[in-house]
């Protein structure tokens, strides 16, 4: 009797092939934490931070314990709080909203661009009228580089100085990505991004930073993430929180920063293939010129309500799939009290009802790459 043979299952995003890349290295750069056992603000986090910033050319890179914390210590650092209002796209995680929350702001939502997925900058005035029509200061917009793909950054920058707006990049899935010649990091007044281990750039934990050329608010997010301190750790002089990257964690980070730009370069040509396989059963990512996208996710969109049949067929071939994200933010229980742009947000939610994301990683080999392409072709066309 013959046995039916399941197909390999493939990873979804491969960290452990990147683990066999760095090998010794990581084992090395750990070693050295343990020998010295300087775990808290040790000298690999001062290190990591200097060759962060020369990565993307800020002039101040503070890390902090995650992406979320790096979004509210950047908030907190503007004193943004009850009764301002932060402007932030519907369709993205829920933590680009959370944080407005957190700091006891309103979160309000802007519609996105229907082929970059990114913040609709156009939107941006009528969401601050919005905010003043219900009593609310106007004061940041949160723009998304969302699934890796730096938002239009020059346009943000302009609606957000006709509205006095603080400019605040959640860099978080796009950080080493490109936006007119430069990388994440140096654009608006301040970029926060994530090393959770997912993330293009992650660590074995959590992780994040935030990314400023300004003096003054470096100096206070350098005092918030450790508990308001002055000039001496007891002498507190503002409210703070415990929010600092472990040592552990820089020195790994500092070994897959090394690698980064190399495995940019090969996700992109993974992009490539996707697309040229794809572009025609599928609407496929858009990537406008003078960008480069790392490709956190490659996201698709099927329409004609075929979103679900494709998961379930993928998935019995052992392919992976994953719906970033299936409910927009102005719709989840948490946040559906919240303010709308003027304009609504219909694209947010026509792509929550469409978009799904294939395997993504700087490892997914040729052969791989086709087995999956082919398998959707296959299951679009049945």
């Amino acid at each position: 009797m013959n046995r039916r043979t399941d197909p390999p299952s493939i990873p979804f995003i491969d960290v452990a092939a990147q683990r066999r890349r760095l090998g010794s290295a990581v084992d090395a750069a750990v070693a050295r934490v343990f020998n010295h056992c300087q775990f808290i603000l040790g000298p690999e986090v001062r290190a990591f931070e200097a060759e962060l910033a020369a990565f993307c050319g800020a002039k101040h890179v503070i890390t902090c314990a995650s992406g979320t914390d790096a979004l509210v210590l950047a908030l907190r650092a503007r004193g943004i709080g009850p009764g301002d209002a932060v402007l932030c796209p519907s369709f993205t995680f829920c933590a680009t909203a959370e944080v407005a929350a957190l700091v006891g702001a309103t979160p309000v939502f802007v519609d996105v661009d229907a082929a970059t997925f990114n913040i609709e900058a156009n939107a941006i005035a009528a969401a601050v009228a919005t905010a003043k029509s219900a009593g609310l200061t106007p004061k940041a917009v949160i723009p998304v580089d969302l699934f890796g793909l730096p938002a239009d950054h020059a346009a943000v920058s302009a609606a957000a100085k006709a509205a006095d707006l603080f400019v605040l990049d959640d860099a978080a899935q796009g950080f080493g990505g490109i936006y007119q010649n430069r990388r994440l990091g140096t654009f608006g007044d301040a970029t926060a991004t994530s090393f959770f281990p997912a993330k293009p750039l992650g660590c074995y934990g959590d992780g994040g930073a935030v990314m400023t050329d300004d003096d003054e608010m470096a100096d206070v997010l350098r005092s918030l993430r450790v508990h308001g301190h002055g000039d001496d750790k007891y002498d507190n002089i503002r409210i703070g929180l415990t929010s600092r990257l472990d040592t552990v964690q820089a020195a790994i980070l500092i070994e897959k920063l090394k690698i980064l730009p190399d495995e940019i370069e090969a996700r992109n040509k993974a992009a490539r293939c996707y697309t040229d396989g794809l572009g025609d059963v599928v609407t496929v990512p858009t990537v406008p010129a003078g960008s480069t996208s790392v490709w956190a996710q490659y996201t698709i969109r099927v329409a004609g309500g075929r979103r679900d049949a494709l998961a379930a067929s993928l998935k019995a071939e052992g392919i992976p799939t994953a719906i970033y994200y299936p409910i927009p933010l102005h719709l989840q229980q948490a946040y559906k009290h919240f303010p709308v742009g003027k304009g609504g947000v219909a694209v947010c939610t026509r792509l929550a009802a469409e978009v799904i994301s294939l395997p993504m990683h700087a490892y997914l080999d040729a052969p791989t790459q086709d087995r999956i392409i082919d398998a959707v072709r296959r299951a679009l066309k049945a």
